[in-house]
């Protein structure tokens, strides 16, 4: 898994961001799904605040949308 960081785009911003909080949620969280699903919404919220949503798809958007709303409403509080 350690060789997959080799890949990130560390002078892309909107990568490395969603990169660092999906492995830090994974790490923290220890569970994979929720770790994912932290790295979509940080994508979609960067992409976002950095005016980069011509680069977004609309199958981006609504992955980053549906993970937004099960970390709202699906996770156990």
């Amino acid at each position: 898994m350690v060789r997959a960081v080799k890949e990130i785009e560390f002078y892309d911003l909107t990568e490395s961001v969603s990169a660092f909080v999906t492995i830090v949620m994974m790490l923290f969280i220890d569970n994979i799904d929720n770790g994912l699903t932290a790295g979509l919404v940080a994508y979609l919220v960067v992409k976002l605040a950095t005016r980069g949503f011509k680069e977004l798809n609309s199958g981006a958007v609504m992955c980053g949308l549906l993970c937004l709303i099960y970390c709202m409403f699906g996770l156990p509080h």
